[in-house]
């Protein structure tokens, strides 16, 4: 059955039972916290938080959806697709849980000659929340679905809510069974590969409460107006009704796959690889289309960044696949061909679609050569400064400024012999994602107001930065942004974002924080400044809070820093290029900088390294930097061209962006490094330096994190009343304490051994006595019973087999035992061939004790293990078993 013919029968079914037919929202959400629909439901939400009454009872739609979070699944898995179809039925205080799934099954199973999809009742099994007794009624009772195919599962599954205060309530899924190719057996609770979620429907019958997660928050008490809100992926159905694999091989899919493969000459099923390639190319295009089709453009920002990422990825994995020249026009036709059957508006537009794709296609293409080169110099330098990674700061640039998506760096990268600083790249995509949600006061750009901050650049000029040489100097205020807002003037306790011609105050830069201090006018006012930017280059933006008195845009003013701070930064900026330059004498010049932050007291210090340093080499580098202070070298700075500056032999942070004139830090005969910071004038100023150790930030990049000064005096002292401590428990010198604790774990290790053959001796020992206590029901030998809370899931199934196995006569014989651990109940039963010959099975067994302990389980015949949630219902469940073996014995 094609695509087009599930979404028109969907919609004939149900507008035939008395459902308004609700065309397609657009894919650009009409919903401020939304860039794009991801659910069917979207366009319906201001009638179920009862903001907009309804204009019908029940309604039906088949909504374009766009979802994004897994795109890296995109092509690896069966389920994970960017563009969707939701087919949903809605009831706004009409038919609820009896009405909506009837109708479901009804649709299902009926006939194909009847105007249904046909499907094999056999092969459907269901889901409900565990507590929702009416649904798993109706099912069962009404329409017949056995109970060994229903299956209870928690809120994280079989709860549906906003995630804001409002409506919520349970959901039922109906799950197709694939068949034993597709895993193992035992239900959608235990394999969602094989047991495929193809329809979800949610009773909305509560109202909840503030909370966080899916799972926590409070239930105020029923809506007074119960609503319906099912939704069925359409592309799932698609593949179960055309037995295909997965949803890229489905006829909206497939088109797209076989016309990638006559382009690159590249076979579909030839190769893992070039399968995944085939799939993310058809999944994206499609999408591509469909948002093209909305109006949705390429672009930086929000929704056109979405539509500008998967047309770019699936660009780049044509050309992975073999193509050279333009692609994208072929591959829009078939997308807008196919899916024009459900969408005529396609057709209308394809003139336009086919524009702006090609043109994004056009644009990449030059990116593309552009960027390409721009890797290839960056590799360059990579290789000659002996690193096998490229830095994440590289990859964010070729990323932000060229388009590159990661995992195309990721791969030229790789065809070069370097790995790519990942998590270093994924830390400044987040940073940045943080930044665009920023309001006009976020601390690294305001954004909103780069435009005052430029035309403040332009026309009062830069801010003298005297901090050099300066501690506190007389200014004028030249700018005032009040709640990121332009104004002349400021008010005690307004926050404030001050400007000044000139200023003592370091801004946050070259992995350095920030000065703090007061800024006082003339007029008394007083500005207390905590934190210091350059949003555009040359501009210093003083951010803090009017204390006292009235500022004014002209007003002169007195700016002093924080002298304490600055003092405790500097001797951690300091140490800071002391570390670099000790770890490049032991490791190598692949220890290069990759970042830092200089802070009061602490610094931490990223650098390239294959591996973990070794605890010696740390030791090594430590002494070494001691020594350095203990010499007593002077450290000035100088500035000078970039040439002369290399020929100095000065060390550049990789990717850092310098001027043609720079500012070179030295210190002494050691150290020789690029850096606009603040510094020490004396190493001996530094006190003491002490590394806390390293750990690994990203693939080939490792941090170093370490107190200065007194910070570090501080931290010894306390060790060294520890080590005192300990010296006086174990009575040892220091030196022994390390063996002497070694000693003391391996025996309480040997110990705690012991104990758990001790118990799991006492548990088995128990097998005696069990087999004592069994019941004879209708000629079963039933042993049921709760063991000692905290036996283990292993410890209880060796049990239960034990006896069973003492269990002679031939006797049909039935074991379940019960535990409580970690504070869920958990049951294991088994049953001897006798039994099973009686139709006793563990399986049923088991899922009928599950279901009463609030959870689910599942196994073989002969043994199987369930668990739930409610640790106090453990003899209900003993009874509830024992009922069913006297049922089917």
């Amino acid at each position: 059955m094609e695509s087009a013919e599930i979404r028109r029968r969907w919609l004939r079914f149900f507008e035939e039972r008395g459902h308004t037919v609700v065309p397609s929202a657009s894919l650009i959400a009409d919903d401020p916290t939304l860039l794009l629909v991801p659910a069917g439901m979207v366009p319906f939400k201001p009638y179920f938080l009862g903001e907009v009454k309804p204009p019908f009872p029940r309604a039906t739609s088949v909504q374009k959806c766009i979802r994004t979070p897994d795109i890296e699944e995109v092509g690896k898995t069966t389920r994970h697709g960017t563009f969707f179809q939701m087919c949903g039925n809605f009831s706004f205080g009409d038919y609820f849980k009896e009405g909506a799934i009837k109708l479901a099954w009804e649709l299902l199973t009926s006939s194909v000659a009847d105007g249904g999809y046909g499907l094999d009742p056999e092969r459907l099994w269901i889901t409900v929340y565990k507590d929702d007794d009416e649904a798993e009624r109706i099912w069962r009772d009404v329409v017949g679905v056995p109970a060994e195919r229903i299956q209870r599962l928690g809120m994280k599954d079989n709860y549906w809510s906003m995630g804001v205060p409002g409506p919520c309530g349970p959901c039922s899924e109906i799950n197709y069974d694939r068949g034993p190719e597709f895993g193992e057996e035992g239900g959608p609770a235990v394999n969602d590969e094989r047991y495929v979620e193809i329809w979800n429907l949610v009773f909305m019958q509560y109202e909840r409460g503030a909370g966080e997660g899916k799972e926590d928050f409070p239930i105020l008490g029923e809506l007074p107006s119960k609503n319906i809100d099912t939704g069925l992926g359409l592309e799932r159905l698609a593949m179960i009704l055309q037995d295909v694999r997965n949803m890229y091989e489905i006829d909206t899919s497939r088109v797209v796959i076989d016309k990638a493969t006559e382009l690159t000459g590249v076979a579909y099923g030839a190769g893992a690889r070039s399968d995944v390639s085939l799939r993310v190319v058809s999944d994206h295009v499609r999408a591509s289309v469909m948002m093209i089709g909305d109006g949705v453009t390429p672009g930086n920002e929000g929704r056109g960044y979405v539509l500008r990422r998967i047309m770019r990825r699936a660009i780049r994995n044509m050309r992975l696949l073999g193509a050279t020249g333009p692609v994208v026009g072929e591959l829009v036709d078939v997308v807008i061909t196919t899916m024009g059957r459900q969408y005529p508006e396609l057709e209308t537009d394809r003139k336009r679609i086919e524009t702006v794709a090609l043109a994004e296609e056009a644009a990449f293409l030059k990116t593309l050569k552009a960027g390409t080169n721009i890797l290839d110099t960056a590799v360059t330098e990579a290789k000659s400064a002996g690193s096998a990674v490229l830095a994440g700061d590289k990859a964010f640039l070729l990323h932000d400024t060229w388009g590159f998506p990661i995992d195309l760096t990721l791969e030229m990268a790789s065809e070069q012999g370097l790995a790519v600083d990942e998590d270093g790249f994924r830390r400044l995509m987040k940073e940045q994602r943080e930044r665009a949600k920023a309001d006009a006061k976020a601390k690294k750009t305001g954004h909103a107001d780069l435009s005052a901050y430029r035309e403040l650049a332009d026309t009062a000029g830069s801010s003298d930065f005297t901090g050099y040489t300066l501690q506190e100097n007389e200014a004028t205020v030249l700018g005032l942004l009040v709640d990121g807002v332009p104004s002349p003037a400021a008010t005690e306790g307004d926050e404030v974002e001050v400007v000044l011609d000139r200023t003592p105050f370091y801004a946050e830069g070259g992995g350095q924080l920030a000065d703090q201090g007061r800024i006082r006018l003339d007029s008394g006012a007083v500005v207390e400044v905590r934190d210091v930017q350059q949003p555009v280059p040359g501009v210093s933006v003083h951010k803090g809070v009017v204390q006292v008195g009235e500022v004014t845009v002209g007003s002169s003013a007195y700016a002093a820093i924080d002298t304490r701070r600055r003092r405790a930064i500097a001797r951690a900026h300091s140490a800071t290029h002391l570390t670099h330059q000790a770890l490049r004498d032991a490791l190598g010049p692949t220890a290069a900088q990759a970042g830092s932050e200089n802070s009061p007291g602490r610094f931490r210090f990223d650098f390239g390294s294959p591996s973990a340093v070794p605890g010696t080499v740390l030791t090594d580098v430590e002494q070494k930097i001691n020594e350095v202070l203990a010499r007593e070298l002077d450290v000035h700075a100088e500035v000078m061209s970039m040439d002369e500056a290399r020929k100095q032999g000065a060390i550049a942070e990789f990717g850092e962006k310098y001027g043609e004139r720079v500012r070179v830090v030295t210190i002494g005969d050691f150290s020789k490094e690029l850096c606009g910071g603040t510094h020490v004038h004396n190493t001996a100023q530094l006190g003491l330096v002490k590394l806390l150790g390293e750990s690994s930030i990203g693939s080939g990049v490792r941090r170093i994190e370490a107190l200065v000064g007194v910070d570090a005096y501080n931290f010894l002292a306390k060790e060294h009343t520890v080590v005192a401590q300990l010296t006086e428990l174990l009575k040892g010198r220091p030196e022994e304490l390390p063996d002497r604790i070694s000693g003391m774990l391996s025996k309480l290790k040997e110990a705690e051994k012991e104990i758990e053959r001790f118990r799991a001796e006492k548990v088995l020992q128990a097998a005696a006595g069990l087999v004592d206590s069994a019941k004879d029901v209708h000629g079963v030998a039933f042993v049921a019973a709760q063991v000692p809370d905290g036996t283990g899931a292993d410890d209880l199934r060796k049990l239960v087999l034990d006896v069973r196995g003492r269990i002679q006569g031939g006797r049909p014989a039935v074991v379940a035992l019960f535990t409580v651990a970690g504070g869920r109940p958990l049951t294991v039963i088994a049953t001897n061939d006798a039994a099973r010959d009686r139709g006793l099975k563990a399986g049923d067994l088991v899922r009928t004790a599950a279901k009463t302990l609030g959870g689910g389980g599942g196994g073989k015949p002969d043994i199987a293990q369930g668990g739930g949630q409610n640790p106090d219902a453990v003899d209900t469940a003993i009874a509830a078993v024992e009922r069913l073996v006297a049922e089917t014995a």
